[in-house]
């Protein structure tokens, strides 16, 4: 008998060991069909396909290069994409169809320095007026840039931007409109709809401080307000009484996709030809376009700028617009044709 028991005992243990391991099972089949992994939130429907681009990877250099080197900003395509810091807003009906945005940069200083062309070295340059970012001397780089204040509307816009001072019979005077645009134009449409941010930290130079001519070097325009019939040219004209003298400075707009300077200070950069972005400089980037109008007129004579002539006329622009902000504007401003404000709002 003990030995029965024993064996009606050792059976009713497996029946349990099997039973546990039959529950066992069932709850991994249950888990395997009904538990499925989260799926990966979905990009936001208001987002623009650059929410998605990785952020540029900038180089803070304070001086230029030397010839031959590059200053890697990112791949070459994607250097400048930067997600956009508001969701885009649709084009209002009586929005004026034209790619640009502006930013108002009355002047700040005067300083015989230039950070770009000669760094760290205080008073080596003829005399330059500087307008946007209130901190910029010899010894300004991307960072030092980055915690100033500016004078531009909008705020954001910490860029630096100068030209050489203007003196009529010898005394400096500034402008007293300031009006840096952004455009999209001079390309076609389907480049105007590809142009990316300009790189965070990009140094340009446009317009030639050595020029002993007028030449195919003089990027600037002489010109009066409100009398057009004056007509423009590379050097001062003769503005009536009333009027005021202004000065257009066209930027280059292709970027060469990796370079935040180059030796000469343009070399990285490309005007358009054809209506496109040569294969050197395949980066379409907004134009920036210097307007700068002076309560000044009559006798050419007895106007010169601090580096010659008026042909001389050239602009210096440091980049430091916060990358969302920039892209935000090209996004919604530039790749769809659309006029805005300082605010980056048709």
């Amino acid at each position: 008998m003990p030995h029965v028991h024993s064996s009606r005992l050792r059976r009713r243990v497996w029946i349990a060991a099997l039973a546990v391991a039959g529950v066992a099972a069932s709850a991994v089949t249950a888990n395997a069909m009904f538990f499925h992994p989260p799926a990966p939130p979905k990009a936001s429907q208001t987002s623009s396909p650059a929410a998605a681009a990785p952020a540029p990877v900038i180089a803070d250099t304070t001086t230029p290069p030397p010839a031959g080197t590059t200053t890697q900003a990112a791949e070459t395509t994607k250097a400048a994409v930067v997600a956009p810091a508001k969701p885009q807003e649709p084009i209002p009906p009586n929005a004026v169809r034209v790619a640009e945005f502006v930013a108002e940069c009355p002047f700040t200083h005067r300083l015989p320095d230039d950070p770009i062309v000669m760094p760290n070295l205080p008073g080596a340059s003829h005399m330059h007026s500087f307008f946007g970012n209130a901190s910029t001397n010899a010894r300004s780089d991307v960072t030092s840039l980055s915690k100033a204040t500016s004078t531009c509307s909008p705020k954001v816009d910490l860029s630096s931007y100068w030209v050489p001072t203007l003196l009529v019979d010898g005394q400096p005077v500034e402008p007293t409109g300031t009006t840096f645009y952004y455009l999209g134009e001079g390309v076609r449409d389907d480049v105007t709809a590809r142009i990316q941010p300009l790189p965070y930290g990009l140094r340009i130079v446009a317009g030639n401080a050595k020029a002993t001519a007028p030449d195919n070097t003089t990027m600037s325009r002489w010109s009066c307000l409100h009398a057009g019939h004056v007509g423009a040219s590379k050097d001062f004209v003769n503005c009536p009484a009333g009027t005021m003298i202004e000065s257009y400075l066209d930027f280059p707009q292709c970027w060469n996709g990796k370079d935040l300077d180059s030796a000469d200070h343009k070399s990285h950069m490309s005007y358009p030809v054809a209506g496109d972005c040569p294969a050197t400089h395949p980066v379409p980037v907004p134009k920036l376009r210097q307007v700068l109008r002076y309560p000044a007129s009559g006798d050419p004579a007895r106007f010169k700028l601090s580096s010659g002539p008026g042909f001389t006329m050239h602009g210096d622009f440091f980049n430091v617009w916060p990358e969302a902000e920039m892209a935000q504007r090209v996004h919604d401003c530039i790749n769809r044709i659309v006029k805005c404000g300082p605010d980056g709002r048709p």
